[in-house]
């Protein structure tokens, strides 16, 4: 059987939905299941049991020797949330246990780690793992992504495979819970449907204009098929980036969310809220070429041909992947 944590959110539905798609149905989903927003991300798909999140680490002790892989992408992900031990008990506390069970029972563990570790990206935004130490990033759920990374790194003993991923800007379908939390794609349809016009963040950084900054975004179905590719080949362990390496400003992502509509661009730009200005990123961008150089060939979705999947397939018909 494969574990696949967060099953209810965002990432981790979609990431059911393509197990299933290749034939796998053996899967344990763990969340909280008492958030019943979610339920529509994971009611049509195919799997064996369903485990709640805060039982989940007595079950896997008991059933460790049922399983044969292990996708960890459930965590607190509120880039607004200051409460340090919160991120601790969910991110890196539950996470190490996770690791140390698929250590112990040599089990291969695939979880998600965060471009959120980078900061500013004072070092760039390669996935060299010597620089990890070095990060220094912008919130407390960015630093519970590098401390476990740096843990991770630290261990003499490891799963048999490991593969933690900095998920860059996903967007995509099965987001509708996520309310401030969600892409800006999501709000931008929204927005346009409610009001004709997007709002986006003025910029409060000299070097970048209104609507300039970059992000690296990636659509959630590129992300998944990495995750995928990496199960099923035996790829080096270690920490790798995972975006579309390329940066895009907001303005294009307002503009392709226009286009997939068919109307014409209408942007109001808003002052960034003040508990997020200071820690807000300017540019991020990914450097694929680690995981490139693993094998993985598949080209990345244009943000344009992302966002017309994602509006007209999706958005506009209410519906899930």
């Amino acid at each position: 059987m494969i574990v696949v944590t967060g099953a209810a959110g965002f990432i981790g539905s979609c990431l059911v939905s393509k197990l299933n798609e290749e034939g796998i149905n053996d899967i344990v989903i763990v969340d909280d299941f008492s958030k019943t927003e979610k339920a529509s991300n994971y009611k049509t798909k195919k799997y064996k049991g369903a485990v709640e999140r805060s039982e989940f680490i007595k079950w896997f002790t008991e059933h460790a020797n049922e399983i044969t892989c292990v996708f960890h992408i459930g965590a607190r992900t509120d880039t607004t949330e200051f409460n340090k031990a919160i991120f601790d008990e969910l991110n890196v506390n539950y996470t190490k246990s996770v690791w140390n069970i698929c250590t112990s029972n040599q089990i291969p563990l695939i979880y998600a780690s965060s471009a959120a570790t980078y900061g500013l990206g004072e070092f760039g935004y390669n996935d060299d793992e010597s620089k990890i130490p070095l990060l220094k990033p912008l919130n407390p759920y960015g630093d519970s992504k590098n401390d476990f990374d740096i843990w991770a790194l630290q261990q003499k003993q490891t799963p048999p495979s490991w593969h933690g991923f900095k998920f860059f800007n996903v967007y995509g379908p099965n987001e509708y819970h996520k309310a401030r939390m969600a892409s800006v794609i999501f709000h931008s349809f929204n927005q346009i449907n409610d009001k004709g016009f997007v709002k986006l963040f003025r910029s409060h950084n000299p070097k970048y204009n209104d609507g300039g900054q970059l992000r690296d975004f990636i659509y959630v179905k590129d992300l998944i098929d990495v995750l995928v590719f990496t199960y099923k080949n035996k790829i080096k362990s270690g920490i790798y980036n995972l975006g579309s390496g390329k940066a895009r400003t907001f303005l294009d992502l307002a503009n392709a969310t226009f286009s997939a509509l068919n109307k014409k661009p209408e942007i109001e730009f808003i002052d960034t809220p003040i508990d997020i200005r200071d820690k807000y990123q300017y540019f991020t961008e990914a450097n694929m070429s680690k995981l490139i150089a693993q094998g993985y060939n598949k080209p990345f979705t244009s943000l344009e041909d992302g966002v017309k999947d994602y509006v007209t397939c999706y958005l506009s018909k209410k519906s899930y992947y």
